[in-house]
């Protein structure tokens, strides 16, 4: 039975936040002021689904994708622009806040692009049967097939139809597969993950799908089905031979929003060392003028940081080293080398490295971070160990979710 409620006010994760009998309630697409009637989501006491609106915010605009709503990759296309990145700049605001770090805070920078460069998409026997490709439905694992999707970079425009055919061609395996479809200066690299082992007819049906789609690569966890061309990225002066299922930057635009950042609080320092490096989208812009000394525990990603530097002319000295800085981050008497030192880790954050780095006389430090909560834990580390957080920018290359990227600069205090 539905309920009217009051939406007081938007929540991190984009839901419209209400109370109800005493307790707080999640209302997903609702915004703040509205009201609305909606009613309990099976198995998920505190969420509610939205049946009816009553009163709609003057804030409200209609969605510009079909699926919104019922696709799960986007929380966030009914409202308008202008308050959705108040929103967003607020809760990087309101976490700093909660662990008592309040440094200057730019506007949200908006670097959406062209549009999502890489694309995860999954292919699931549902309970009716059938096979569906696309991604996950909105509060549930249910796999929403999807024909197009607004958000890709338009290179991407034959992702779908692609994992489409990957997905029927291996449809007798039986198996939940996950297909990575990254975007090139090649043209698509896939990689197909959650098959198993092939048998040699299956491999030879992939090999058809890569050559009647025009891939520059297909692989299968990492090992290469069928190429046409290493898939490559251009990252400054330089290009990356990407290794299979390699991590990029969510869009272009936002790694070269985020690259020049990082290089603006590098200023005219001679020697960084780039922590969780990953294929060198810092470390190579870098390079141009300074020194750099590249660190990150996947091994693949390392070597072809290590590749593009060697055959990129007009680099200073890039050192580039597989190392988990997770269990053996850098020490201060290792740190102590470096003018800078910029660390961009996984969700998860760097706790670890960040530990050291709050123990070391590295006299700057620049931060990239895609989780608020885990910038704020590691913030504060540094902060307690004697730098100043002086500056942070929000920057948005995850638009119409509630993710958020942001950049930070910490100085060493006297």
């Amino acid at each position: 039975m539905a309920d009217r409620l009051t939406i007081e006010r938007i929540g991190h994760r984009g839901d419209g936040v209400a109370s109800e009998g005493g307790a707080t309630v999640f209302v997903p697409y609702a915004l703040a002021g509205e009201v609305v009637e909606a009613e309990p989501v099976p198995q998920q006491p505190a969420r509610r689904r939205v049946t009816r609106i009553v009163e709609a915010s003057a804030e409200r605009i209609a969605p510009f994708c079909g699926y919104f709503g019922e696709c799960g990759g986007c929380a966030i296309q009914h409202w308008r622009d202008d308050a959705y990145r108040r929103w967003k700049r607020a809760v990087v605001v309101e976490t700093l806040a909660q662990a008592n770090l309040l440094p200057q805070v730019d506007e949200v920078i908006d670097a959406h692009g062209s549009g999502r460069r890489r694309v995860v998409i999954h292919a699931r026997s549902g309970a009716d049967g059938m096979r569906h490709v696309g991604f996950a439905a909105s509060g549930s694992h249910a796999i929403v097939d999807i024909g197009h999707c607004p958000v890709l970079d338009s290179g991407l425009d034959g992702a779908m139809e692609t994992a489409r055919a990957i997905a029927d061609a291996l449809a007798s395996t039986g198996k939940p597969l996950d297909i990575q479809i990254t975007l090139s200066n090649d043209g698509l690299d896939v990689d197909v993950r959650g098959s198993g082992q092939l048998s040699p007819t299956l491999t030879t049906a992939l090999s058809a799908i890569a050559n009647r789609h025009g891939l520059a690569r297909l692989t299968r966890h990492g090992e290469i089905v069928a190429m046409t061309a290493v898939p490559r990225v251009t990252m400054g002066r330089a290009e990356v031979r990407l290794p299979a299922g390699a991590f990029l930057q969510a869009t272009a635009a936002g790694e070269e929003v985020l690259a020049a950042l990082v290089a603006e609080h590098c200023g005219k320092a001679k020697h960084i060392a780039d922590l969780f490096c990953g294929v060198g989208p810092f470390a190579l812009r870098l390079a141009a003028k300074a020194r750099v000394a590249a660190f990150d525990s996947d091994a693949p990603a390392v070597a072809a940081l290590r590749d593009a530097a060697a055959r990129t002319s007009g680099l200073k000295p890039v050192h580039a080293e597989a190392r988990d800085l997770f269990r053996r981050p850098l020490w201060p008497e290792e740190l102590a080398a470096f003018d800078v030192a910029v660390f961009d880790p996984p969700r998860q954050g760097a706790q670890a490295q960040a530990t050291q780095l709050a123990k070391s006389r590295v006299p700057v430090v620049v931060a990239v971070s895609c989780n608020t909560a885990t910038f704020a834990r590691d913030a504060r580390l540094l902060v307690d160990g004697g730098y100043r957080l002086t500056r942070v920018t929000p920057v948005d290359q995850f638009r119409h979710t509630p993710h958020i990227e942001l950049v930070a600069r910490f100085e060493r205090q006297a």
